[in-house]
């Protein structure tokens, strides 16, 4: 299996509780984070992506405020 995503398998469960548990250390949490299921169901030989999901004005705030800290600004 091509591996150029470094996914092999496509599990990628443990990687969105990764992404869970850095934005909940930053008091973030996006209800619908979780496996995108049309991309999941897909046959391809291309990861499922990530569904971010929707969030409220606040949510969308603070991860604009915290990925600008990031960034140095």
């Amino acid at each position: 299996m091509d591996d150029t995503y470094g996914l092999t398998g496509h599990d990628i469960g443990p990687d969105i509780d990764e992404l869970r548990a850095a934005l909940a250390a930053h008091g973030i949490t996006l209800p619908s984070l979780g496996v995108d299921p049309l991309t999941f169901a897909a046959r391809s030989t291309r990861p499922p992506l990530v569904s971010l999901g929707n969030c409220n004005v606040a949510t969308a705030r603070r991860v604009a405020e915290v990925l600008r800290s990031a960034a140095g600004g």
